[in-house]
């Protein structure tokens, strides 16, 4: 596709843009209805639209406040797939690819966070296990 403006140019949309590309084909092959449906198509859409919006900001601020809306969007995406997962609307693997898609796009908005907010560092969104911590002794009780 011809490039016409400076956000199509910028890897985290096109990724955005593929991952809303996905999810149009996903949700038409879900035939029941679900909040987490209609939640899913307004977030994947989000995401891109505030991507290019924020792109076309001068100030970095304005840049940080869309590009945060964008990745909140993709976390929001992530969450309606957890959803969708729970309720027997979507496989394991179908989730599990589209939250590694999902988590790529998180990381390089994160990135570009970095370098337009200077709240960005306080950012977590790292790719790593959750772990829970046990107290043996009550386990034997």
């Amino acid at each position: 596709m011809k490039i016409y403006f400076d956000h199509e140019k910028l890897d985290v949309y096109q990724e955005a843009i593929a991952f809303c590309g996905w999810v149009g084909e996903f949700l038409h092959a879900i035939s029941a209805k679900a909040a987490a449906k209609d939640q899913l198509d307004r977030a994947s859409t989000s995401s891109p639209l505030n991507i290019a919006e924020g792109n076309g900001k001068f100030s970095a601020k304005d840049r940080a406040r869309f590009l945060e809306m964008a990745r909140g969007s993709a976390l929001e995406c992530a969450a309606c797939l957890d959803v969708l997962l729970v309720r027997k609307l979507a496989s394991e693997e179908q989730v599990v690819l589209a939250k590694e898609r999902l988590s790529r796009i998180v990381q390089m908005l994160i990135g570009l966070l970095r370098k337009f907010s200077e709240r960005a560092g306080v950012l977590r969104e790292e790719q790593s296990e959750y772990s829970i911590d046990y107290d043996h002794e009550q386990e034997h009780e």
